[in-house]
């Protein structure tokens, strides 16, 4: 049986993707589950808020041997056998990370030269479309996972492709602005085209021992990310994109028009509601911790206090949400 993979993805970069995705990691891990985070951005910045740069100068490949997910493609990528064994970096007792690596973005011509060569039955493109699902799959076994959290850069390129198709569940990170809805509407038919492509293929399977992702990709949801209010930028313009997200999202994501009396505050589609807790980042970057796990001698005083406390609830409201709806084990 598989480990449900939950991937926090959005066509528009900026929204704190990332940032959700490392916290909700620590989350999770923090009431009882056991969590590998896969970082599948060639911008590497999950595995940058994980790894101070002393150690990614040790796992990266520059050293001989790399313990990033580029070295488990490294052997299919080269044609010289498949996946290799990946590395589990160890960030608590339970969580744990699939790092993440520039080199990533070498790999893309070959997933797109793969993709239609499934429907040819070429045992080598499965193997290479499914490469991602089978690593960290993996990767979640050596660990004992409970579930697999997957974050992405903002495109729609043939690195995501095959990422989303790994995914049992999407988690929509969306800011109040017009490129987020926008990507929203670009994201929502390109997952049904995927899906449908996908079950297509997964029926031309020349391999019957050969592990294969479902390809469910199920919209969990989004979460609507309120950024701080820039002067230059009235409120107004901000409830503006805001009002429209329930209606974007039911059209594009789940093709159902939404009631029109639906905000995000009743809207059963919205996960939750977050700050970005801006005064907080700059004291959780630099003690490499979550903002919820921040104390005093990490210079977390006086109001930074009430906002530390407001994080953990927020942030634990978001992984419970998730956990129900993954069917995965439950928060208490």
């Amino acid at each position: 049986m598989s480990i449900s993979v939950i991937t926090f993805f959005s066509n528009k970069g900026g929204v704190g993707k990332t940032s959700m995705v490392y916290h909700l990691a620590w989350m999770f891990s923090d009431h009882g589950l056991r969590v590998i985070a896969s970082d599948l951005d060639p911008q590497g910045n999950l595995t940058a808020a994980f790894l101070d740069e002393d150690r990614l100068e040790q796992v990266m490949p520059s050293n001989g041997h790399s313990q990033t997910i580029f070295g488990a493609l490294e052997p299919l990528k080269r044609g010289t056998g498949d996946i290799a064994d990946p590395h589990v970096e160890i960030i608590s007792d339970r969580l744990g990370l699939v790092i993440g690596d520039m080199a990533l973005s070498t790999f893309e011509d070959q997933l797109s030269e793969a993709w239609p060569k499934c429907l040819d039955r070429d045992e080598r493109a499965f193997r290479v479309i499914s490469a991602f699902w089978r690593i960290i799959q993996e990767a979640g076994k050596q660990h004992g996972a409970d579930v697999i959290l997957i974050d992405l850069g903002p495109n729609l390129g043939a690195i995501n492709r095959a990422a989303l198709i790994a995914s049992d569940f999407v988690v929509i990170p969306l800011g109040p602005d017009l490129f987020s809805l926008q990507g929203l509407k670009n994201l929502g038919p390109t997952l049904r085209r995927w899906r449908d492509e996908w079950k297509e293929r997964l029926a031309k399977n020349p391999v019957a021992d050969l592990e294969l992702p479902s390809g469910s990709i199920q919209p969990m949801g989004y979460v609507v990310l309120r950024h701080s209010i820039r002067l230059d930028r009235p409120v107004q313009a901000f409830d503006r994109w805001i009002a429209r997200m329930p209606s974007t999202y039911a059209k594009a994501m789940l093709q159902k028009k939404s009631d029109p009396k639906l905000t995000i505050d009743n809207d059963p589609n919205c996960i939750a509601k977050l700050k970005d807790y801006r005064s907080l980042m700059p004291l959780a970057q630099e003690a490499r911790k979550p903002m919820f796990f921040l104390k005093p001698a990490d210079g977390a005083l006086g109001a930074h206090t009430h906002s530390v406390t407001q994080a953990y609830k927020d942030f634990k409201t978001v992984a419970k949400k998730i956990s129900a709806e993954a069917g995965i084990k439950a928060l208490s």
